[in-house]
């Protein structure tokens, strides 16, 4: 499916919501979905991955964190794209639905902020700001850029940071992923 414009001239994934919903169900649980996102981050030549756990505004996300190459802006609209086969090569991952199940297994929400080396911001790219600053925990281009921030953090001029909010629950209301019985260790709940 061909990206769609918002009002900005942003280009927007045109795959339906409910897509998503089913896609990230072909997971067993939260820790396939945790295997592919490493997966995905050892795919741009990562040496190290982070993954944590923070409050976001009072708002509990995962966060997934690498030193790799990072993502330019084709690579990371290409994430909620569908994947189209080029001259017989298959674009990465099974089907290109790595993060997007992998991400809506976990949540209902993500962001992805990433820094590669020779990836410019264009005036074009800019209108982004005003949808993410719209729909993200992030109400200010400083709030974002602190996070943006963190993947220097990682000793690396490049990486990516995947911001995943929404977390899945249980029927019963409580996190699927249990980050308090252990504090040194995740389970799962059914």
């Amino acid at each position: 499916m061909a990206a769609a414009q918002t009002e900005h001239e942003v280009p927007k994934s045109m795959l339906c919501p409910k897509f998503l919903h089913a896609n990230s169900t072909s997971h067993t649980g939260p820790f396939s979905a945790i295997a592919e996102l490493i997966d995905n981050a050892y795919n741009t030549d990562a040496k190290q991955i982070w993954i944590d756990k923070t409050q976001i505004k009072d708002i509990e996300c995962l966060t997934f964190m690498d030193n790799g190459n990072g993502l330019n802006y084709e690579l990371m609209h290409g994430m909620l794209s569908d994947k189209k086969v080029v001259n017989d090569k298959h674009p990465t991952g099974i089907d290109g639905n790595v993060f997007k199940s992998g991400s809506m297994h976990l949540g209902k929400d993500a962001i992805v902020l990433s820094k590669s080396k020779n990836d410019l911001v264009m005036e074009e790219h800019l209108a982004s700001l005003t949808d993410i600053l719209e729909h993200s925990p992030f109400n200010t281009e400083e709030e974002l850029l602190t996070e943006l921030r963190a993947i220097e953090s990682s000793c690396s001029s490049t990486g990516t940071r995947i911001i995943i909010w929404n977390l899945r629950r249980t029927s019963s209301g409580k996190p699927a992923i249990d980050f308090i019985t252990d504090r040194y260790d995740i389970s799962y709940s059914l």
